[in-house]
């Protein structure tokens, strides 16, 4: 079995906190509860996500590898900012829109930051299974507040622009939607990106907590008061954030 040899204690300290994240997002979906075979699918989709990110992030460190030295500034940015941002995100967002735009579940606003962070939770909580079953304990308590809720809000992001651009395709305005679907991947992929990046640069570790503070408050904000004005995305003059 995929599990059979490692402490349970072990799963369920990478497990729980994406389980906790989840079920915090579902309750704050007040209007027009999902389905939960469809959240089902989403968190397999992101889990799913996985393995294409990883593929792509393998062959752009084996082509960057041939232009920077490794470890180098430049070589730093281009991955962090670029390769496994973008990778991940992408991966993410292809799957999300992938399952979800067409729904017919898929009628508020506020459902759009729903399925986003399904599958962003999905992605963290299939990596951080891998990172704890490597590292332990200690790794998964750090992850806990940090990685996993940091996918949440990449998640957040995402899906915030996401709804909107559901919202414009419904009135047909579909250079706005296609702007806003661009948003929905550039904005998360380059917060992420940034994220690794000053995870990573020792010149950046004490900015790192701030910026980790500043990231969770605007994602808070956004799911408090998105939830808080959801209506159906049918609704004339319906704000839009």
């Amino acid at each position: 079995m995929l599990f059979h040899n490692i402490p349970l204690i072990l799963i369920a300290s990478a497990v729980l906190p994406a389980i906790f994240l989840l079920v915090k997002i579902y309750k704050a979906d007040k209007l027009d509860k999902e389905p939960k075979g469809l959240l089902v699918s989403l968190v397999l989709y992101g889990i799913l996500s996985t393995g294409i990110a990883i593929a792509v992030e393998r062959i752009g460190s084996l082509l960057l590898v041939r232009s920077f030295p490794e470890d180098s500034l430049y070589y730093n940015i281009i991955l962090y900012l670029g390769i496994v941002a973008f990778g991940e995100e992408g991966a993410k967002y292809i799957l999300l829109k992938k399952r979800t735009w067409n729904s017919m579940f898929f009628n508020c606003q506020f459902d759009g930051v729903v399925y986003a962070v399904y599958v962003s939770l999905g992605f963290a909580l299939w990596e951080n299974i891998g990172y704890v079953t490597m590292y332990g304990f200690s790794t998964a308590m750090v992850r806990a507040v940090t990685a996993v809720p940091g996918h949440a809000c990449f998640g957040v992001f995402m899906g915030t622009w996401y709804g909107i651009a559901k919202r414009y395709e419904g009135q047909r305005k579909y250079r706005k939607s296609a702007l806003c679907r661009t948003l929905a991947l550039l904005l998360p992929a380059l917060t992420h990106g940034f994220y690794d990046f000053a995870a990573t640069d020792e010149r950046l570790h004490k900015f790192f907590a701030i910026y980790i503070l500043i990231m969770f408050l605007i994602a808070y904000r956004l799911v408090k008061h998105i939830s808080e004005h959801d209506q159906y995305i049918a609704q004339p003059n319906f704000p839009f954030v």
